[in-house]
């Protein structure tokens, strides 16, 4: 489970990143573009965004269970995935001691999943 929230939680990253993207990239019109472009999004790529979309949404909510402590870790571990040393080094604790916390935040959030 660790995994797939690690990665749900980097594709959360990606898509906040590609949505920042998107807003500095130039628009241009859908007239312009052919019909049998391949612009145009296939029925199954159109599916599997509705359901990461859908993991997305559940992640959000779930995360709103954490404390802002945890919600901040998480974020530095998945997001900006910063190595647990060099958090606990700039925390000031041990190693074990922040492996511990993301440890209990992972639980929470996956009893929160399920």
């Amino acid at each position: 489970m660790d995994e797939r929230l690690g990665g749900m939680l980097l594709d959360l990253d990606r898509q906040q990143y590609n949505n920042d993207q998107k807003e500095t990239r130039r628009h241009f019109s859908l007239d312009g573009m052919d019909y049998e472009g391949e612009q145009f999004a296939s029925a199954e790529d159109t599916e599997r965004e509705a359901v990461r979309r859908e993991d997305m949404a559940r992640l959000y909510s779930a995360m709103e269970v954490l404390s802002p402590s945890q919600r901040e870790l998480v974020e530095k571990v998945y997001f900006e995935e910063r190595k647990i040393t060099d958090i606990a080094r700039e925390e000031g604790v041990s190693k074990q001691s922040v492996h511990e916390r993301v440890q209990r935040a992972l639980k929470k959030l996956e009893k929160n999943l399920n």
